[in-house]
Parts: C-alpha cells; sequence; structure tokens
C-alpha cells in the first residue's frame, strides 16, 4: 500500500523512516505525532494512546484524529484477516511483492525470526 501510494502521490519514500525512526527529512507533516500514536496502539498502552490522540487533537485536527485511527484500525484488520484465512506471507500479492523491500523494511528478518520461534 506504502508503494502504491506513494506511486500516486510521486513522493519518493524514504523506508528507513519506518524501519529505524523519522529522519529529519520526512516530508510527512507532524509525522511526529502521528508515529507516536501508531506505536501507543501496538503496544496497547491505554495511557499512551490517550496522549497520543489528545496530541493529534491538539496540533492537527479532530478529522486528521479520524483518519489517522482509521489508517490504524484497517492495518490492523488487514494482518487479523490474513491470519484468521490462514493466507500464508508467501503468497502475498500472489507472489508480487518486492524482495528488496521486503529486505528494506526488514520483513525478511522478522519471519526469520518468527520461523524460529
Amino acid at each position: 500500500m506504502l508503494r502504491e501510494s506513494s506511486k500516486i502521490s510521486d513522493q519518493e519514500i524514504d523506508l528507513s523512516n519506518v524501519t529505524e525512526g523519522l529522519s529529519d527529512y520526512t516530508s510527512i507533516p507532524d509525522a511526529d505525532i502521528i508515529v507516536d500514536f501508531a506505536e501507543a496502539i501496538v503496544s496497547r498502552d491505554t495511557a499512551r494512546i490517550t496522549a497520543a490522540r489528545s496530541a493529534i487533537q491538539e496540533n492537527m485536527s479532530e478529522e486528521q484524529l479520524v483518519d489517522t485511527a482509521a489508517v490504524a484500525a484497517a492495518f490492523h484488520g488487514f494482518v487479523r484477516v490474513a491470519d484468521a484465512n490462514g493466507i500464508p506471507y508467501d503468497t502475498a500479492v500472489m507472489g508480487g511483492d518486492d524482495p528488496e523491500l521486503r529486505k528494506e523494511v526488514g520483513v525478511d528478518d522478522f519471519y526469520a525470526i518468527h520461523d524460529r520461534a
């Protein structure tokens, strides 16, 4: 999805912002606030989610909070639907995912660790 949205917006995405944290060169407005919100959700830390949600409302807008929460919920849902249906990773996007992209964002490392468990 990130790859496709970057093509549509004609923007180059620096994936190290995803894997290593935001750089000083990210072009996404309020990216630090959005990342805090996403990480709070993933950590399931209620107090942190509340603080991140408040930061979005104070620094962005109510509509952007709704959009941000909807995107986070959608990504959570995609993974849960795939897991529930038993869709194996190696058939993602009908085998058309980019091996270099997987390597760059660390997906291969995750699955190597996951498979050993």
